[in-house]
């Protein structure tokens, strides 16, 4: 057990430092592995002979040796930082408790004893007798003595999963870092609970080679846990970029027509989006992040989630809308971090994680807005998300929740009428409608799906393509569409359906200030609250 002074003492920001530590080795590595690859290479190219396959033999089996040491080493700098996370959580729990004894008359020794001071106990009054008092709080004493043993038990209770997964890795060093598989994953489109089985009968070591030799196949399939998922698309996003890098580099050599711009302007506008994707996965602050999903091509995807979903106790699920992308991911990670740190704050006990899940096409323009199509497209992939995390997850069942804004809400509300939405609950803002008329039809308890649209948020006014273009005109949403109709009255059917915070649509609805289309975040709106309540507690207030 974790003892008082221990746990007072404890530096959560040297686990955190150790962590990065370990990551750079993982990036040495990586560069060492390149550089066997390429003397192999050359070598190969002039020596031959026994010798010289020998030489190829032993050089190529070091490589693969470095190659299939990095998901081990990001997998220690997961453990450590998400170790420093959770003692630091504690810490904050044991210091909120030990200022409430403070303030309440209860004194806290050395040792973490707790004790009444009736010198300085506050006397409380006493409900039954008007103007009397009845001598110290009976409650304090044992409520500080609760606090103190709650984040104590926090702190041992991490110290142990972190050393137990510490020693499951050393115990694998001896074994061997990585050994190619028998069999290939189960075909496309499989259950993640049929994947999750695959996964679950490999060895660790099978594991490793997967991630290190196949980290596009391991990093994109629902079913594998998202450590290592996390340490596949980490891998993959230094390869992307390394891509992409070539690429430009390719086209800068040759002649600039009007076409190679379009081509070097995209490439730009990746390689910016996975420069913020890095910095983010390097952060030394918030909640650590883990990347589940990448892809590049076209406008990039990704799926990045704060906080281990698998080790949750609550998951919120963020799907955004139009003109998100890759390129344009900063705003929605931030987004992201608002709600994840406000679930911290209000649940500083509870894992919550939060996931930015941009892993279909956004309409990037308006005519693209106006249908449902990219929606149609998208709802395989998110309802196949959902249940990997299901598969996935490890303990009790999380409570999951699913949130749409804008166009994203019509992928949630899509989703969950064709295909079915593994959540706990559904979450629609801003919306343009969700794809049906009433909650009923969403497949879900309509008590357990809420919506909020603010009272100046252009989309209520949105009730045909015509005027939904005119009103993000002048909203400013669509700089540059020179639109202007006149405000007219909210409309009850918008584009998509009939309006989610509708008084006949049926859902759960909650209030939230009047901050535009995208202000639901913002400083002090009551709305980023009831997103946090709903996602803790199934419960706006």
């Amino acid at each position: 057990m974790i003892g008082y002074a221990q746990l007072w003492s404890a530096d959560p920001a040297a686990w955190r430092a150790a962590g990065a530590t370990w990551r750079g080795v993982a990036g040495l590595t990586g560069r060492r592995a390149t550089e066997v690859t390429g003397t192999a290479a050359g070598l190969r190219a002039g020596w031959a002979g026994p010798a010289g396959q020998a030489a190829d033999r032993r050089l190529h089996g070091l490589a693969t040796e470095l190659v299939c040491s990095r998901p081990v080493f990001i997998e220690v700098e997961q453990i450590l930082t998400e170790h420093g996370a959770r003692i630091s959580t504690a810490k904050a729990m044991l210091d909120a408790t030990v200022r409430d004894a403070a303030r309440r008359g209860v004194r806290v020794d050395r040792r973490g004893v707790v004790s009444a001071d009736t010198a300085t106990t506050p006397h409380h009054r006493d409900p039954t007798a008007t103007g009397q008092r009845s001598g110290p709080d009976p409650a304090a004493v044992p409520e500080i003595a609760a606090g103190i043993a709650a984040a104590l038990e926090l702190a041992t209770t991490a110290d142990r999963e972190a050393a137990r997964r510490l020693a499951d890795l050393a115990a694998g060093a001896g074994a061997g870092w990585a050994t190619a598989p028998p069999t290939g994953p189960p075909p496309p489109g499989s259950d993640p609970a049929v994947v999750r089985g695959w996964w679950a009968g490999l060895t660790p070591a099978q594991r490793r080679w997967l991630v290190g030799h196949e980290p596009a196949l391991v990093g994109r399939l629902d079913g594998v846990p998202v450590g290592d998922r996390d340490q596949a698309n980490r891998l993959l996003l230094e390869r992307q970029r390394a891509t992409l890098l070539a690429e430009r580099s390719a086209l800068l050599t040759g002649r600039i027509t009007p076409a190679v711009a379009v081509e070097l302007a995209r490439i730009e506008r990746m390689l910016a989006g996975l420069d913020v994707l890095g910095d983010r996965l390097v952060a030394e602050t918030g909640p650590r992040a883990y990347l589940v999903g990448l892809d590049p091509a076209g406008d990039g995807r990704a799926v990045v989630a704060l906080g281990n979903p698998d080790q949750a106790d609550n998951v919120l699920t963020y799907v955004p809308g139009m003109t998100t992308d890759l390129p344009t991911i900063a705003g929605e990670l931030g987004r992201a971090e608002l709600m994840a740190a406000r679930c911290a704050e209000l649940a500083p006990t509870e894992r919550t994680s939060v996931v930015l899940w941009l892993d279909y096409d956004a309409p990037d323009f308006l005519d693209q807005a106006l249908h449902p199509g990219q929606a149609h497209d998208a709802g395989p992939a998110l309802h196949s998300f959902q249940e990997g995390l299901r598969a996935t997850h490890e303990g009790p069942p999380a409570q999951q929740t699913v949130l749409g804004h804008s166009y994203g809400s019509l992928v949630v509300g899509t989703t969950a009428r064709d295909h079915g939405i593994a959540a706990d609950q559904v979450v629609f803002i801003g919306s343009p409608g969700v794809g049906v008329d009433r909650a009923a039809d969403l497949h879900l308890p309509p008590d357990r799906v809420w919506a909020s649209t603010a009272g100046d948020d252009v989309i209520r006014h949105a009730a045909s393509p015509v005027e939904l273009l005119g009103r993000l005109a002048v909203s400013g949403v669509l700089p540059g569409v020179g639109a202007t109709i006149a405000w007219g009255r909210p409309a009850e059917d918008l584009w998509f359906g009939a309006d989610p915070s509708g008084p006949d649509f049926g859902a759960q609805v909650f209030g939230g200030r009047a901050d535009g289309h995208t202000g639901y975040w913002n400083a002090g709106n009551p709305a980023l609250d009831a997103i946090t309540r709903i996602t803790l507690d199934g419960r706006a207030r």
